[in-house]
């Protein structure tokens, strides 16, 4: 609509910029050519890239995601604004930046209200025996989507609640996410690695223990494990979640020898992004009216 009526517009994208390196990549030599990403440590399974739906992007698929993203990117005025910053993201700022051939001035992070993913049953059963095998205290938080009449209760397995009373909590719905994540008893954080959630670990210097789902999900779990800020709780051949994984997953950050490497690596990170304080942010605001003036 800006372009339209002449008024110069700017993007400003809040997903991970290493997501958008590789939707890039991909709009430029095609899903047959995606071994040749420059970034080894973002290669996904075959059933991830199933579940990403990635294909060549066309003209007429003027409501496929991929194609608003870059058509947006391509329209924005010289700059695109990122939530994300360069302790994170360097080198994918840098290679969208080259192959998109506008400036990228990361402001984040920025944190906002989380995306909600829904498990199916077998997912949250997976997910309880897991729990259970680990033997780490817990507060895990499960949602269920419009219309679906059920209860905790009903989705865990039989005995759970009871198993785990006293070491940990479940609770239905909402929770102030980042105040958990802010408390000195956190060790680590299962999460499906939307970039509101990974921002807000790793702005608190948190372990992540990545469980990616979709979108851009499973590239953000690469990025966990490229800066040693944690681990991937690794699925079956067809991406199934299993008991064993998971529990494995959680004690490498929370119990075994690993553990003291990565709660170093989360919490330089931490760190290092709060030093910059807003610092981005004046940043891309002088930036901007350097522009418009």
């Amino acid at each position: 609509m800006a372009s339209s009526c002449n008024i110069h517009a700017i993007m400003f994208y809040v997903s991970s910029t290493s997501g958008l390196a590789y939707l890039y990549h991909q709009f430029l030599h095609g899903t047959s050519n995606l071994t040749s990403f420059p970034f080894s440590s973002l290669y996904l399974h075959d059933y991830e890239i199933k579940k990403l739906d990635i294909k060549p992007i066309k003209p007429r698929d003027e409501k496929a995601f991929a194609y608003v993203v870059l058509k947006s990117f391509e329209q924005s005025h010289n700059i695109v604004l990122l939530n994300t910053c360069r302790e994170i993201e360097g080198k994918y700022i840098d290679y969208v930046s080259t192959i998109g051939k506008k400036e990228l001035i990361p402001i984040g992070p920025l944190i906002r209200e989380a995306t909600i993913v829904f498990l199916s049953k077998q997912e949250i059963e997976e997910i309880a025996k897991g729990l259970e095998l680990s033997k780490v205290s817990f507060i895990w938080t499960i949602k269920f989507s419009k219309g679906v009449n059920t209860t905790i209760e009903k989705m865990v397995p039989q005995g759970f609640l009871e198993s785990t009373k006293g070491k940990g909590m479940v609770i239905e719905g909402w929770v102030p996410q980042s105040q958990i994540l802010n408390h000195s008893s956190i060790g680590g954080f299962v999460t499906h690695c939307g970039w509101n959630s990974m921002l807000e670990s790793m702005s608190f210097g948190i372990p992540i223990i990545a469980m990616p789902m979709n979108h851009d999900q499973p590239l953000n779990s690469r990025l966990v494990e490229e800066l040693g800020i944690g681990v991937e709780i690794l699925r079956g051949e067809n991406g199934e979640i299993m008991k064993e994984e998971v529990a494995k997953g959680i004690k490498r950050v929370v119990e075994d020898k690993t553990r003291k490497q990565v709660n170093l690596k989360a919490m330089e990170l931490s760190e290092k992004i709060k030093f910059k304080g807003e610092k981005a942010i004046d940043e891309g605001v002088k930036k901007l009216l350097k522009l418009l003036c």
